[in-house]
């Protein structure tokens, strides 16, 4: 929801950083996968409980996730880079919530369960209307610099950071939080699903 108004403040708090990289010839490709094999460390942090690591690791990984297309766009961005950062930022969104359920399945596993099913259908509504889009030539002004369309919603990015972020911090909250996001994943993908409709018709 608030994605593309912070896009443009983070591009140039990392402009800096992401130049540093490239000029030791750090490749976005290997900003991503170590930024991925972070996020898996966080995941296997929160299965055991610590989760002050947890967040370090949720941190990490996003820090990455936004140095990599600023270390693209600063040499030659590629389709297999951004393939490689949707495709791994998924794959992480829905990983971590199994953390929490590795380290308490009696209260946490059906709460982690209803949110990564509401993360397919927002994951999915959001890659079909992306293909489709691509198809039809259509191009988001509100994401330029993306490699593929990004279909706005409720729950985007800096939403799901957030959630992740207070399950690390409040981890007994994680049924209320994970079913209340979920709600409103729900919704997003109800008004994608609208959008898809309406658009390509």
């Amino acid at each position: 929801m608030i994605d593309a108004t912070l896009l443009p403040l983070v591009k140039r708090a990392i402009d800096r950083p992401a130049r540093a990289l490239v000029a030791r010839g750090i490749s976005a490709d290997q900003i991503t996968l170590v930024g991925f094999g972070i996020g898996l460390l966080g995941v296997v942090a929160a299965g055991a409980g610590l989760f002050g690591l947890t967040l370090l690791c949720l941190l990490l990984n996003r820090l990455a996730d936004g140095l990599d297309g600023a270390a693209a766009r600063l040499t030659h961005p590629t389709d297999r880079g951004a393939f490689l950062d949707i495709a791994l930022d998924f794959m992480f969104y829905g990983l971590f919530p199994m953390g929490f359920a590795l380290h308490d399945p009696t209260s946490n596993a059906l709460p982690a369960a209803v949110l990564i099913c509401s993360f397919i259908g927002t994951g999915s509504s959001f890659l079909a209307f992306s293909i489709i889009a691509e198809k039809r030539g259509i191009t988001s002004d509100e994401y330029p610099t993306k490699g593929i369309y990004y279909l706005g919603g409720l729950t985007e990015g800096t939403e799901t950071i957030a959630l992740f972020v207070a399950m690390c911090v409040v981890p007994l909250a994680f049924p209320s939080l994970a079913y209340g996001f979920a709600a409103l994943c729900t919704l997003t993908t109800l008004t994608r699903w609208m959008a898809g409709w309406r658009m390509f018709g």
